[in-house]
């Protein structure tokens, strides 16, 4: 089995619809609006909202995409490390763990996009979560795929168990935890062996906490997650601190999303002046 499997050599048959990073970032359906009508990116996701089902449902195949992804990162790791000279025998076996965790992960998301009316391949699937985890440096996929992008999936599935309480789906609200329990292990592993990776190496953590920055900036992009209730998708400072971050960490990204959050409002002000 080769080792380091690039992005484009992802296996998935023709029921998924794959796009970059850039292409997410020029549809102007995910633009901040100004005006009262509802869009898909325009405030929290609540039932309120006139667009709720679709962003819910889009949102949870997101959730189904990033699992598959996040199960191939892990099980990327596993493999293309020598164990003991590039990583430790217990971080593998805590990816192994993960695996197990994501694909159960995978399941779920299916039977709840089942039950809230769509199907695979109804949304577009962004594939930067696995290009996070194609990292040379075992460390940085730490900080980049269990850091960045699991934390961002606490803040997912929070808001989506949020979303599911306030509807009265019971169903929503309860699968939305139970995976919530699992990230936030995910995170606190990545958190506790980036430390013990880097305890002394200083410049090796730095280099790795720099990374997972650029990754958490990609995904504030538009202001999609901060505490604003203006975003789509709320910060989850509570299960964050459980899972190994400290305050300060938390109020960078938090400042992070919400410069971004203004950033984009203020380029759709200035599109629209334009416009008019």
């Amino acid at each position: 089995m080769r080792k380091f499997f690039p992005v484009e050599d992802l296996a998935r048959d023709e029921r998924f619809n794959q796009i970059t990073m850039n292409d997410r970032m020029a549809d102007q359906r995910t633009a901040i609006t100004t005006d009262s009508r509802p869009s898909r990116a325009a405030n929290r996701i609540v039932p309120s909202r006139g667009d709720a089902s679709d962003a819910a449902r889009g949102l949870m195949h997101g959730i189904f995409v990033g699992e598959i992804q996040a199960l191939e990162g892990a099980g990327r790791t596993c493999w293309d490390f020598t164990t003991g000279e590039e990583a430790p025998f217990e971080l593998k076996l805590d990816m192994a763990r993960q695996c197990w965790d994501e694909a159960r992960h995978v399941e779920i998301s299916i039977k709840l996009s089942d039950w809230m009316g769509s199907e695979i391949g109804e949304y577009a699937e962004n594939t930067v979560l696995f290009q996070a985890a194609c990292s040379s440096d075992p460390v940085l996929r730490l900080a980049g795929v269990n850091r960045a992008l699991e934390g961002l999936a606490i803040d997912v599935f929070t808001t989506m168990k949020e979303f599911g309480e306030v509807a009265g789906d019971q169903y929503l609200e309860f699968a939305e935890d139970w995976m919530l329990a699992d990230e936030v292990t995910h995170v606190k592993m990545g958190s506790d062996w980036l430390r013990k990776i880097t305890e002394n190496d200083p410049e090796r953590r730095k280099k790795a906490l720099d990374f997972q920055s650029v990754v958490d900036k990609l995904f504030s992009y538009g202001g999609t997650r901060s505490e604003s209730q203006e975003s789509p998708i709320g910060l989850a400072r509570r299960f964050r601190e459980l899972a190994g971050f400290d305050d300060q960490e938390i109020d960078v990204i938090a400042d992070l999303s919400l410069a971004a959050l203004e950033e984009r409002k203020a380029a759709v002000l200035e599109a629209q002046a334009a416009h008019n």
